[in-house]
């Protein structure tokens, strides 16, 4: 099966499928990032055509296909206290007028959204034990979600390069990281603190189980959808947000060019974006 072609006409269908289904564009200059995927997924399967694999594909009920090509077509790259000014802000701005408008004993949640192989979540654990002192009187949740279900079992493993780690603080290494041969185990303790969790952004029917958060981080991702995708996704986020609750974008993203549902809020560290508080 090495004579594996997919025509322009293939690769077109494919796309349109691919972004129905997760919101994802490929645009044309990446076809042979595609085409590569889907040739080493047709031989996998016993594919001899495009045509017999996307059958499968729309067709099989138990989507573990689907969920493979999912996890070859996703990009996963990141690393530890990337944007780091973000989580300065989360510390120093956004957790303390929280807990500010909230009763004693309820817990605070924050959603980590693409999870990728866990640094980002992780990155927020450190942060809230480090540097919020809140943190010994308030309970947290968080929750890393991913639609790559490969990368989900890397984030709860939590085993990671040298480069991966090299921006953690020396003491923060030493404190919650393990050396195995040329890698860094994060602790048990700090796997404990993050739930992963798979979900696929663009399904509104995934997202409705999300409710009542307080932070999202939403980094990264959303350059990979189109205005349309874009629009449904911010308006799902504003759904899973309790009232004042704050989302995090990356450095190129802008939700104001995405969605009016937010009001913009500047703190010292960063910009922001904020579900505006009821009757407001």
């Amino acid at each position: 099966m090495s004579d594996i072609t997919i025509s322009s006409d293939d690769f077109e269908r494919f796309r349109e499928f691919f972004y129905r289904r997760s919101g994802i564009q490929f645009e044309p200059a990446k076809r042979y990032f595609v085409d590569k995927r889907l040739a080493e997924r047709m031989r996998v399967c016993g594919c001899a055509t495009f045509r017999e694999y996307f059958a499968l594909l729309r067709f099989e009920s138990a989507g573990r296909e689907w969920q493979a090509l999912v996890n070859e077509m996703t990009v996963n790259e990141t690393y530890f206290m990337r944007e780091d000014y973000q989580f300065e802000c989360l510390v120093d701005g956004m957790m303390p007028e929280i807990v500010a408008a909230r009763r004693p004993g309820e817990t605070i949640r924050i959603w980590v959204m693409p999870s990728s192989s866990g640094e980002e979540a992780y990155t927020v654990a450190m942060y809230l034990l480090e540097r919020w002192p809140g943190i010994a009187t308030w309970d947290v949740e968080i929750v890393s979600s991913d639609i790559d279900t490969r990368i989900l079992a890397q984030a709860e493993a939590g085993l990671y390069s040298a480069r991966a780690v090299q921006h953690v603080p020396k003491a923060w290494l030493q404190k919650y990281f393990t050396r195995e041969g040329d890698c860094w185990r994060i602790s048990e303790e700090l796997r404990s603190a993050v739930a992963f969790t798979r979900v696929n952004l663009n399904d509104p029917a995934e997202v409705a189980a999300y409710r009542d958060y307080d932070v999202i981080f939403c980094r990264n991702l959303l350059i990979y959808f189109d205005d349309v995708s874009r629009r449904a996704a911010a308006t799902s986020m504003f759904n899973v947000l309790r009232p004042g609750g704050f989302i995090c974008l990356g450095h190129s993203e802008s939700m104001s060019r995405m969605s009016s549902l937010f009001g913009i809020r500047k703190f010292p560290q960063a910009i922001v974006y904020q579900k505006p508080l009821e009757g407001k």
